[in-house]
């Protein structure tokens, strides 16, 4: 089936619990099937066949997620909603000048920090209860520059991490820069698709580690800016690097070293 934004998840669950194999399609694979095979009708008998034309031609490498993982990211969102929240009524009070009505948005935004904090602190512990999450999440944790909340971020958005290489990890999380070349053009690289919410996540821990906490980083960003990369650019390669430290000591089970930046 087509994914609907998380209205599917019902009848995926359903689906599996009953013993299927269900394949989740990006509505973008749909697609793009659809064009390789020049189809411009739509209606929904031809987008269910077309649907189960696309599932039968990719080999479904992805089948039942960690149901735990799953609740977990339910919850994760909703803190991301929150910090959503949070930056909207920052916006809002640089427009207001009256005192009365910005102490009501500084009240809103000080209860919102306050239930962010006690949603993750209970994502973290229920992610404890779990002694491999919980191993997995100590090993991120010891990476410098990544704190709880991106920690949480990658063990809940990447339950590959780990398993995979660092060019797969960074082309699902969507930092993978893509070459745009043809003949002797040479275009600029951009980066594209992947997991957005993950992606804000270690982009947001890029600039305090690539500037105060992660040595590695702090020389990576410094040679960037130096080299005439962008700020942004540079802050893209250095978020690219922490998934990939985060990536490299939860494959090799140890925790952070100075040489793991090295790898």
């Amino acid at each position: 089936m087509e994914a609907t934004g998380g209205y599917e998840r019902g009848v995926v669950n359903h689906l599996r619990a009953a013993g299927f194999v269900v394949l989740v399609l990006q509505p973008i694979q749909v697609r793009a099937f659809a064009r390789l095979h020049r189809q411009r009708a739509k209606n929904d008998a031809l987008d269910a066949a077309l649907i189960a034309a696309c599932a039968a031609a990719i080999e479904p490498h992805e089948i039942a997620p960690d149901p735990r993982l799953t609740a977990l990211a339910d919850a994760l969102t909703f803190v991301e909603q929150i910090e959503e929240d949070i930056a909207r009524f920052k916006t809002r009070l640089e427009h207001i000048g009256e005192p009365r009505l910005k102490r009501m948005v500084l009240a809103d935004i000080a209860r919102l920090k306050v239930r962010r904090l006690a949603q993750l602190r209970l994502i973290a512990k229920q992610l404890r209860a779990h002694h491999d999450l919980a191993v997995r999440f100590d090993l991120v944790l010891s990476v410098p520059g990544i704190g709880e909340r991106t920690a949480l971020a990658l063990i809940i958005r990447m339950p590959e991490l780990g398993q995979i290489s660092r060019e797969q990890a960074s082309a699902l999380a969507g930092l993978a820069p893509f070459d745009d070349d043809s003949g002797k053009h040479r275009g600029q690289r951009h980066i594209a698709g992947g997991r957005g919410r993950l992606r804000r996540s270690l982009y947001a821990a890029a600039l305090p580690a690539a500037f105060r906490w992660n040595k590695a980083l702090i020389g990576l960003y410094s040679r960037l800016t130096a080299a005439g990369k962008a700020h942004s650019v540079a802050l893209i390669a250095c978020a690219r690097k922490l998934l990939i430290y985060a990536n490299t000591v939860v494959a090799r089970g140890t925790p952070w070293r100075e040489n793991t930046a090295a790898t």
